[in-house]
């Protein structure tokens, strides 16, 4: 699927595949530097983390571990209660390991912040972020993400793993949605 497919439903393209590719190989090289001579367990964040997961790994030119979670914060609506319920755990024990948790946004960073205490107390070596889109307009707590993929605006943005009811997801790039479609 590429941009003529949905151009109805797109305000404009904010990222290209060209530069997410870009953006995604930077992100490895620092991640492969920083971690080197260390084993590294990417932990994904489904369902969106699995296109910017997949590109991930496979820039990398160290072995890896990778590992999925699924969690849910739910509230009434699209607001979150800021409660959070895991609806897929970890298969691999984190206890010494050095683990990044790969997202592909940050809006709030409640559910990702409380994620990331989580892991903490399960006694890794190191727990870090990577994400690909962070929106520091839309942030309600401080997280200290290591690696930033695009600082972005304060839009409803799809593609490349995110999406609006299940769609989109598909797309290469990543664009902001026109309201007439989710309002």
């Amino acid at each position: 699927m590429d941009s003529n497919d949905v151009s109805a439903d797109l305000a404009h393209v904010l990222y290209t595949k060209e530069e997410i590719d870009a953006k995604v190989a930077e992100l490895a090289a620092q991640i492969d530097k920083d971690y080197e001579g260390r084993d590294l367990l990417v932990v994904g964040v489904l369902k969106g983390a699995v296109m910017i997961m997949a590109d991930l790994a496979r820039a990398l030119h160290s072995h890896v571990t990778m590992d999925w979670m699924a969690v849910s914060s739910y509230g009434s609506g699209t607001t979150s209660s800021g409660v959070v319920r895991i609806l897929k755990d970890l298969d691999t024990d984190l206890m010494g390991k050095h683990v990044l948790i790969v997202e592909d946004i940050i809006d709030s960073g409640l559910t990702l912040s409380w994620l990331k205490s989580n892991l903490v107390s399960r006694g890794p070596a190191s727990v870090e972020i990577c994400t690909l889109l962070r929106k520091p307009e839309a942030a309600k707590v401080k997280m200290d993400v290591k690696y930033v993929g695009f600082d972005c605006p304060n839009e409803f943005v799809v593609g490349y793993g995110l999406d609006f009811s299940e769609k989109y997801r598909n797309l290469d790039f990543i664009g902001t949605l026109a309201p007439h479609v989710y309002q």
